[in-house]
């Protein structure tokens, strides 16, 4: 029996070069479409505490290690015929409970992981700080973490599937899905016309809020607000236009003073 099926193989590394290719998007976009940046390039170089270099590297290693989780976790998992999970007709019906639960799962977890890691003050300074070091996010500073954090990460996209029962065909496409909405969740910008701002209410402007030097204990969420809601971590803003050209995200609490 191989270690890894052709699938497997794809569905562990289609989601990696979805990254690639997105963030690349996002940073060609970047001195095109000043007028949609959330920051400007002067904010990132006061405010930010790591390079460019440096969270390219990081990435890389995450994504390694993201790798050997992902076609470990398919190799003992998958069945003595060489399939990861027995074959069902995948009907609408269960491709929809799939993605629901898979979702749900995703945004309770990562929550819950990412709240405790700021509540908790030893785990905070010497696990999620790194992430932190980016005041001003951009596109593929969305996987820049401590390598322990992106164990945590990892585990919660692997639950995910194996709880909702997905196979590796689907798992790609969701897994890409859940990239696309990471890397946008960092991208430090609002383009006209995006689906993560027409269908979430959390997108990059709310993640924006979170990565502020005095936002870090609000808006912890990934797909949903409602776990934010409920433990009181939601924090309203508004997006108003930089004197300077393009936009400034506001947290309500802020009443138009700078942090």
């Amino acid at each position: 029996m191989a270690f890894v099926t052709s699938e497997e193989l794809l569905a562990t590394l289609v989601p990696i070069a979805v990254y690639w290719i997105y963030s690349g998007m996002y940073v060609m976009f970047e001195s095109r479409f000043e007028k949609y940046k959330l920051h400007s390039k002067k904010e990132e170089e006061e405010k930010n505490l790591v390079s460019r270099k440096e969270v390219f590297k990081a990435v890389l290693c995450h994504q390694v290690m993201s790798i050997a989780i992902n076609l470990f976790t398919y190799a003992v998992t998958r069945e003595k015929d060489g399939e990861a999970s027995p074959k069902k007709s995948l009907t609408l019906l269960l491709l929809a409970k799939q993605l629901v639960i898979a979702m749900v799962v995703i945004d309770t977890w990562s929550f819950f992981v990412h709240w405790y890691l700021h509540q908790n003050k030893f785990l905070y300074k010497h696990l999620h700080v790194p992430h932190h070091r980016l005041v001003v996010p951009y596109s593929f500073g969305g996987q820049y973490m401590h390598p322990i954090e992106g164990f945590l990460d990892t585990m919660g996209g692997t639950l995910a599937v194996l709880l909702s029962g997905m196979s590796p065909r689907t798992a790609m496409f969701f897994s890409s899905f859940t990239i696309l909405k990471l890397v946008d969740d960092h991208c430090g910008m609002k383009l006209p016309g995006n689906p993560f701002y027409l269908f979430f209410n959390n997108n990059s402007a709310y993640h924006d809020v979170h990565h502020q030097l005095y936002g870090t204990k609000y808006n912890f969420s990934v797909y949903f607000d409602v776990w934010d809601r409920i433990l009181g971590t939601y924090m309203p803003y508004s997006l108003e236009k930089r004197p300077d050209g393009g936009l400034e995200v506001r947290r309500a609490d802020q009443e138009h003073k700078k942090d």
